[in-house]
């Protein structure tokens, strides 16, 4: 008998650590994934505060972001857009913003923004593609600005959303040569499109402070910001975004879809990158078996490579695609 409620008790504290984990795992998916969620809790506020607090903060980064938002702004404002819509297979309304060359132009780049970000955080690239030519299309990624969306997509559910602007780009110009440029989670979505079988009009893809797959930057930051281990939550957490929202954290792999790419990647990184380390750029330029080339800007932190060293950063990216057959440029 004694044996018997011993099972019975041991059987009802599992039952309710079983459930305290179920309910620490949905909590953690919506305050990572889930924006309305995000936004309620004072925990958003103290990340967003340490994330920005982690960035390389000297006078030339300041100073150069400084005239790049200047100068990207009063092009936005005068330039010929137009504000463009999909709608996902599953539904929601993607927003996106067009802006178009004078006299037309073959080469496009699809540029895509960072976790919690919006499209015009990459208005400053965007402008810098223009200048040399290209007609420039900046989307609204899902549950992000303008645009719908369950679950922040960590680059997974993007980069099939994101097929549907390229199919766009197409529809507009049959011969349009295109180029994916994405900055944090957006290049990490770049590099799991290059995975994937994409039109043969998409000529290459930048990617710019990208992680190795979700699941581990997860762990990392689960420890960072909470200080608690990332194994077992994060698994949790996978398994219940798995449930939820139709994809997990582990499959969400950059690294594993360079290792099928079949167009050129350039994989750049801040040395300084305090959220994603710069060793997950060695590990997705070593892994990628296509044409490759790597520029580690020193003194750069997350994202901030354009700002830290411009010239190098636009040289770089236009030498290379000048390489990869992206003429015409100016």
């Amino acid at each position: 008998m004694r044996k018997k409620n011993w099972i019975k008790r041991l059987a009802f504290v599992m039952v309710i650590l079983l459930v305290l984990f179920v309910f620490a795992a949905n909590i953690v998916v919506d305050l990572a994934l889930v924006p309305e969620k995000m936004e309620q809790t004072q925990a958003f506020e103290d990340i967003t505060e340490d994330s920005y607090e982690a960035l390389v903060r000297t006078d030339d980064i300041e100073q150069n972001r400084m005239s790049s938002l200047e100068k990207a702004n009063q092009w936005a404002q005068t330039s010929d857009s137009q504000e463009l819509s999909v709608t996902t297979e599953d539904g929601y309304r993607l927003i996106s913003r067009a802006f178009y060359r004078e006299g037309g132009s073959h080469n496009w780049v699809l540029l895509l923004h960072g976790y919690t970000g919006w499209k015009e955080e990459m208005y400053p690239i965007a402008y810098e593609y223009a200048k040399r030519g290209y007609q420039v299309l900046v989307p609204d990624m899902r549950c992000s600005g303008e645009s719908q969306g369950d679950f922040i997509g960590m680059g997974w559910t993007d980069r099939l959303d994101n097929q549907l602007w390229l199919e766009m780009i197409l529809d507009v110009d049959e011969s349009a040569q295109i180029v994916i440029h994405g900055q944090s989670m957006g290049g990490a979505c770049a590099l799991m499109m290059a995975g994937e079988q994409l039109s043969e009009h998409v000529v290459a893809a930048v990617s710019d402070s990208a992680y190795t797959d979700a699941y581990s930057i997860f762990k990392k930051q689960l420890k960072d910001w909470f200080h608690i281990p990332g194994f077992p939550l994060v698994d949790g957490a996978s398994l219940m975004l798995q449930m939820r929202g139709g994809y997990s954290l582990k499959e969400a792999s950059a690294l594993e879809a360079v290792k099928k790419s079949t167009i050129p990647l350039l994989i750049i990184h801040g040395e300084e990158d305090a959220f994603v380390p710069v060793e997950m750029a060695y590990e997705l330029y070593d892994a990628a078996d296509c044409e490759k080339e790597i520029l580690i800007v020193e003194g750069a932190g997350h994202a901030q490579a354009p700002d830290k060293a411009p010239k190098e950063y636009y040289e770089t990216v236009f030498s290379f695609l000048e390489t990869h057959g992206m003429t015409g440029f100016g």
